[in-house]
């Protein structure tokens, strides 16, 4: 995510004598949500964006230009792992991968090994420091509440071998006695479900409106839009009513990792 848009907002708000607490106060949004849209970490939605307009007397720039939906990955993820870090409730969904602040070492990099060109030694290791420090936030015994949709295909599919996935799904379970995580299992046996066609992250904060991350293949978005993330959330609790209750989720995680440390 650029941070023109959120460098220019800053010189408007500026202009106009106002602090981020004023604007906010003014266009009905928290300074923390100013904050973040002035640093480039969030992009407002239409809503917020009018509204915003109307505060400074911008007219419709600030709707006009909201940034498109051609932003580099790597910019979205940026923005989700940094909001990451801020929400106090994180509702994860895993269609064919362990989501990511709930991979093991060895699991993150076999899945860095299928990436096509190759990551450089180096980047791999960078990458591994970065998902492993996401991951610290599980060591808060507390917050964020963290819930964790997996469809079965990520327990079926080996990553690694069989000692890398029983150690991950070992790993995923004991977060889950632990009353850490939450992890529910979408069986095979369902079919199709809401969440077939990508993988979702949905966040909640204190002092900021709720966003939904999507991600695919070379593709990902942040999404701001109220209508946006409640679609989602609808579609994440739609999946999750199918889901495999708790103490069948973990009886499955268990058998499943047992079965893979036998073949291991």
């Amino acid at each position: 995510m650029g941070s023109i848009y959120g460098d220019w907002l800053k010189e408007q708000r500026e202009a106009a004598g106002m602090t981020q607490q004023e604007l906010a106060d003014a266009a009905i949004m928290t300074r923390s949500h100013i904050s973040h849209i002035e640093a480039g970490r969030r992009v407002p939605s239409k809503e917020d964006a009018r509204r915003l307009d109307q505060a400074l007397n911008t007219g419709n720039v600030l709707s006009s230009f909201l940034p498109q939906d051609d932003t580099p990955v790597a910019d979205y993820f940026e923005a989700a792992r940094q909001l990451e870090q801020q929400a106090t409730v994180i509702r994860e969904f895993g269609l064919t991968l362990v989501p990511g602040i709930l991979q093991t070492e060895r699991y993150i990099r076999a899945v860095l090994d299928t990436a096509v060109p190759l990551w450089s030694e180096d980047e791999c290791d960078r990458i591994v420091r970065t998902r492993l420090e996401r991951a610290k936030i599980l060591l808060n015994p507390v917050a964020p509440v963290v819930w964790a949709l997996l469809d079965e295909a990520v327990l079926r599919r080996e990553v690694g071998g069989p000692e890398v996935m029983s150690e991950q799904i070992v790993h995923m379970a004991n977060l889950a006695e632990a009353r850490r995580v939450r992890v529910h299992v979408l069986p095979n046996t369902l079919g199709a479900h809401p969440l077939q066609q990508s993988m979702l992250t949905l966040m909640w904060f204190d002092d900021q409106p709720p966003v939904a991350y999507t991600e695919a293949l070379h593709t990902a978005k942040l999404h701001d839009s109220p209508s946006w993330v409640e679609r989602l959330r609808a579609a994440y609790d739609c999946a999750l009513s199918d889901a495999l209750p708790l103490k069948e989720s973990l009886a499955l995680l268990r058998t499943t990792a047992k079965d893979y440390g036998h073949h291991g």
